[in-house]
Formats: structure tokens, sequence, C-alpha cells
């Protein structure tokens, strides 16, 4: 985690630590398993509803539309309607979702490196 040295010189809203912080919001919004789900399906791609929720196994349909939501009032996904009947609607990563892949894909990367390890533990642990 930020030292809170670190963040001396961040301006009240970047502020991790402050529970009114826009950053804290933002960090709360993307850190959730669906979110980081579609980010990753996302990918460099654009997609369709319907073929998102196909790629997010086990998402719900409004799972699926409350978290492009969110992902979309925060920069992170673009929504484009094209107007055909029905409409046609797909969705692709912006430059900061892009970026923000990055770092889910580190994640991703790291499950898969200690999933054996975490297996064990779990066992001895009991569960």
């Amino acid at each position: 985690m930020v030292t809170k040295q670190l963040l001396t010189d961040l301006p009240e809203n970047a502020d991790l630590r402050r529970a009114d912080s826009l950053a804290r919001e933002i960090f709360s919004d993307v850190a959730n398993k669906w979110a980081l789900l579609i980010i990753e399906a996302l990918g460099e791609r654009t997609l369709r509803f319907s073929e998102l929720r196909n790629e997010v196994e086990g998402i719900s349909h409004k799972m699926l539309t409350q978290n492009l939501r969110m992902l979309e009032r925060n920069g992170l996904v673009n929504r484009t309607v094209h107007p055909t009947v029905p409409p046609r609607v797909e969705y692709t990563l912006t430059e900061p979702g892009r970026a923000l892949r990055t770092t889910v894909d580190a994640m991703c990367g790291w499950t898969h490196q200690y999933l054996g390890h975490i297996e064990d533990a779990r066992r001895r642990f009991g569960d």
C-alpha cells in the first residue's frame, strides 16, 4: 500500500486515505471482480453487450449493466450506440481503461503464477 509519506503532496481528492476522496471512490468502483473481468474481456476489442456477457461467465444482465455504466461514468469505457433497428450498442476501453488493463493483466498473471501456492495454503487452513 502507498505510505503516508508518499501521499503528503497529493491534493485531497487524490488521497486514498481520505474517506471522502474521489480517488477512494474510483478505487472502490474498479476494484471489484466484475469490473476487473469486464476490463480484461474487452482488452483491445470492441464488444457488444451480449458478447461481453458471454465472455464474463456468471455475470447477470443487471450486474453487467451496472458495471458498464460505472466504467463509462469513470471514463474507462466508451459506449457507442449505432442507429439501427434494434439499436446496436458496443463497448470499448478508453485510453485510461487500456492503461488500467495493464494492471489487471498483471493481477491475472500473479493469480496464475501463485494459484498452486494459494490452493496449498487453503488446504492447510481447512478450506
